[in-house]
């Protein structure tokens, strides 16, 4: 007699258990990629809201144009080889998510940028509303692909994270400028920072 099929909610439960396998075999897993960008985005755009303080002699553009964008390529690169890493040891269906899942950043990222830079060239928004447009998307693009990311591998603290993003995305809108980079270094960083701490602490004690 031939096995049933798995139901959608068995396959997802099954994925989720062999990656959660695979990144403690392999030592690798959701607590360093979010560390490195606990680094980027508490010491990015920290030093962008120095900036924009009276008496600070470093002109903004020094933040947005050289240490956010080289913090951030930092991130992305250590990401990028964290997730070849770990995808080694994974087959099957476990592999096809987790490449689509890749898949979907990279083209929310760069539809994202189309867009933004589209609206930024009409020069109807002043410098600080540009400011929020660009902070606040890109803070909600994170939220909406980490709760993505929470529903396919059935991690609530992955889900979590993504709604406080998207919340904070809210909040740096609502707040303007300049204190929109006070919530992405403190909201935004801190939550990266959180999340680092709880999965490292699930690696070690195989949770």
């Amino acid at each position: 007699m031939e096995d049933e099929p798995m139901s959608a909610e068995e396959s997802l439960n099954l994925i989720a258990q062999q990656n959660r396998r695979t990144r403690r075999e392999l030592g690798g897993g959701p607590a360093r990629m979010l560390a490195a960008w606990a680094l980027a985005w508490i010491v990015g755009w920290g030093f962008t809201y120095v900036t924009t303080l009276p008496g600070v002699g470093v002109p903004p553009w020094v933040a947005g144009g050289i240490v956010v964008p080289v913090l951030f390529l930092g991130a992305v690169g250590y990401s990028a080889y964290s997730g070849i890493r770990t995808g080694r040891g994974i087959r099957g269906p476990s592999r096809t998510v987790g490449a689509m899942y890749g898949y979907g950043w990279a083209l929310g990222s760069i539809g994202l940028m189309v867009v933004d830079i589209r609206i930024t060239q009409f020069q109807a928004l002043s410098s600080e509303q540009v400011s929020l447009l660009w902070t606040g998307t890109w803070l909600l693009l994170t939220g909406v692909m980490y709760m993505a990311g929470g529903m396919v591998w059935q991690d609530r603290l992955m889900y979590g994270l993504g709604a406080w993003m998207i919340v904070s995305a809210a909040l740096s809108v609502l707040i303007g400028y300049p204190a929109n980079f006070l919530v992405l270094t403190v909201c935004g960083g801190g939550g990266f920072l959180l999340g680092a701490i709880v999965y490292f602490v699930r690696e070690k004690t195989g949770r």
